[in-house]
């Protein structure tokens, strides 16, 4: 190296000794850092089809996690968007018809019955299932009656569930559909001929009703009236009272001709006396 004006300078080679030295140093300490077990460092570019994949992994890797974050509805819109927009079509393509949808009251119309027997239930799914579950939890003392068609004699009767039942209704106020009278209820048996599944049945049902819808239900015909049975006591108590015998029309005019017959013959008798 030569300085300024053509001069040597020693200072020039005196540093590049030192970095020289000091570069020697560095490789020494980075040999001494490399485990036995690891490779070396590549100093030249990598190959397009690695570092292709690389990137691939790196993107799967972000997708990935942006998919786990996302809860099932958000991913199943996600991949239906994907789908129109690679492969086109429509959105309403997608969408499910609900027309044959049915809730678990839509099942237990189609399956209830209105009683229940062992043919009933010999051959049970899970549809007739629910709806034996639900008749279970119906009182069946007393009927809910519908007797807005009674002048066709058509009548629909039905179980009373828990809060009609904690409500009175059907038995302390009118078992009609609807009317509320607490008044004057009388309690009536009916033979209830029904055709369920394509099958008439009858069943003996007892309800109460007001005097007006009593005289809705017996509008044709008159039903059974259930009465309230007297009690042993009071009845044992009027078994023991004499009864008065009742005496036919003409034991009453034999029993007055004796009467006047008496005096006579009590007049003969004190004639002879004399």
């Amino acid at each position: 190296a030569h300085g300024h004006g053509g001069y040597d300078s020693d200072f020039s080679d005196e540093e590049s000794g030192e970095k020289s030295l000091q570069k020697t140093k560095r490789i020494q300490e980075d040999a001494l850092l490399v485990k036995p077990f690891q490779k070396a460092k590549q100093g030249s570019v990598v190959h397009r089809q690695f570092a292709a994949e690389e990137c691939d992994r790196e993107e799967a890797r972000k997708r990935r996690f942006h998919l786990i974050s996302m809860d099932a509805y958000e991913r199943h819109k996600k991949f239906v968007h994907d789908y129109i927009l690679y492969y086109g079509g429509k959105i309403e393509d997608f969408r499910r018809s609900g027309a044959n949808d049915k809730t678990d009251l839509d099942v237990i119309r189609e399956n209830h019955r209105f009683l229940w027997n062992e043919e009933d239930e010999a051959d049970m799914n899970w549809e007739k299932r629910l709806a034996k579950k639900y008749y279970d939890k119906l009182f069946k003392e007393y009927c809910i009656a519908d007797l807005s068609r009674y002048k066709e004699n058509k009548f629909g009767f039905r179980w009373r569930h828990e809060k009609e039942v904690i409500s009175g209704k059907g038995q302390f106020s009118c078992g009609n559909k609807h009317c509320d009278e607490n008044e004057g209820l009388k309690s009536w048996e009916v033979n209830f001929g029904y055709i369920e599944h394509g099958e008439k049945r009858n069943a003996l049902v007892k309800l109460r009703l007001c005097p007006e819808c009593s005289h809705k239900l017996n509008f044709h015909h008159r039903r059974k009236e259930v009465k309230a049975c007297k009690k042993r006591g009071t009845a044992e108590q009027n078994s023991k009272k004499p009864k008065k015998t009742k005496l036919s029309h003409s034991a009453k005019k034999k029993s007055k001709k004796k009467t006047h017959k008496d005096p006579v013959s009590s007049d003969s008798s004190d004639n002879s006396d004399e």
